[in-house]
């Protein structure tokens, strides 16, 4: 006897190359389509302005997804901000969209989608809705006003939610600190890579160094992430003006395109260490510049887990990153890296500087990040996913396990 598939739709406004578009692509990619039916309903993603090879690198995996069986649904009016012409039209068209399919399960991802997407599956009669915020925006997005408006959303949106996944403890702790959601609402599941990637890659440190234009011998401390005012950028780079100063040897390299790259670039100037700073942009071989880098840093004003760290992590990267959201989940402070407070640039100057000086411990820190981030991969992500979407659908869609 053939058992029928559970049919699971996820919904996310953009797909470009951040943390919560690559879990959600890993996710639909990942599971068992001999059990699952997946549709991915996604937006068109020109808010993020993404590079030529950023583009051409999405669309690469979008048609890897389509082998793997997943079906890919555009709606061109699905945006990141909010709009409320183009949301009413989202919000219609993702009905349409949820009536014909009829899905047992819809899994909407990060904030805007998860505000249309759940309602839009409440009134089409979805039996189970799922929602992973992917971090929240708390704070470090907006003024106060707004966010005490996206928190009133969050909560009533909440009770027509069967369950809310964070991607770690902390970010479970900061929703039911603001009363989100009652604690059984809740599954944690850390967003996997593919450590395969990067246990299978191979670089030559010496010749991807003088293609980047880093100085031979120089130190390299380096960032991932969108220039956007949420990754505290800015930071870095005023711990970098420190830094320099006595250790002139040092070259910051910020990996990502976004609407702070004119801004930052002046102050590296404004402060007269552009000499020392290497903005590269979006590339398709992150993996491979992140292998040069000595020291990791992630000065997040907020971050729901930061996949990134795992990825340096992989790489046997030392890290020094903001105590904030979900870091610390990731980042045990004194063992693999060292967690700072948020804008303290003081202190983010001071913890580079101390594992510059030190290479015995930037090699026992990263040894020790490489045996944690065993615990972050894609297969056991997957595992959680699928155990979760069995319960519910046992549970709620009458499916036989």
């Amino acid at each position: 006897m053939v058992l029928k598939r559970i049919k699971v739709i996820h919904i996310i406004t953009r797909l470009d190359k951040g943390g919560s578009a690559e879990n959600t692509l890993l996710t639909v990619m990942g599971l068992d389509k001999e059990r699952y039916d997946v549709v991915l309903v996604k937006g068109l993603s020109v808010e993020s302005n993404m590079a030529e090879d950023e583009v051409r690198t999405v669309e690469k995996d979008l048609a890897e997804a389509e082998r793997e069986g997943v079906r890919i649904i555009t709606i061109p009016d699905l945006v990141r901000r909010i709009h409320p012409f183009y949301d009413l039209k989202a919000f219609f068209a993702l009905i349409k969209i949820l009536c014909h399919e009829r899905p047992d399960i819809v899994h909407t991802h990060t904030s805007k989608a998860g505000i249309l997407g759940r309602w839009a599956a409440f009134l089409a009669g979805i039996p189970v809705i799922i929602h992973t915020p992917h971090g929240h925006v708390f704070w470090g997005y907006s003024g106060r006003r707004k966010t005490s408006f996206y928190i009133m959303l969050e909560k009533i949106t909440a009770r027509i939610t069967d369950k809310i996944v964070a991607l770690t403890q902390q970010e479970k702790r900061d929703h039911l600190h603001f009363c989100i959601a009652t604690e059984d609402k809740f599954s944690v599941v850390h967003s996997g890579i593919n450590l395969d990637r990067f246990s299978r890659m191979s670089v030559d440190f010496a010749a991807m160094k003088r293609r980047l234009g880093i100085p031979e011998g120089n130190m390299v401390v380096g960032t991932v992430g969108r220039l956007t005012p949420v990754k505290g950028h800015k930071y870095l780079i005023k711990a970098a003006g420190k830094i320099v100063k006595t250790r002139p040897d040092t070259t910051f390299v910020f990996l990502g395109d976004g609407e702070l790259s004119d801004e930052l670039k002046k102050m590296t100037f404004s402060l007269g260490i552009e000499e020392n700073i290497k903005f590269l942009g979006w590339r398709p071989d992150v993996a491979e510049v992140m292998s040069t880098f000595d020291i990791f840093a992630l000065p997040s004003l907020n971050e729901g887990m930061g996949r990134v760290l795992v990825e340096a992590m992989a790489l046997g990267k030392p890290i020094v990153a903001s105590d904030i959201g979900g870091i610390p989940d990731l980042v045990v402070d004194g063992e693999n890296g060292y967690l700072v407070p948020v804008g303290d640039v003081e202190t983010l100057a001071a913890r580079i500087r101390r594992l510059l000086d030190d290479p015995g411990k930037r090699e026992e820190m990263g040894n020790t990040g490489q045996r944690y981030a065993l615990k972050y991969s894609s297969e056991e992500m997957m595992k959680k996913i699928d155990r979760l979407y069995r319960e519910l659908a046992v549970s709620c869609c009458h499916f036989k396990e």
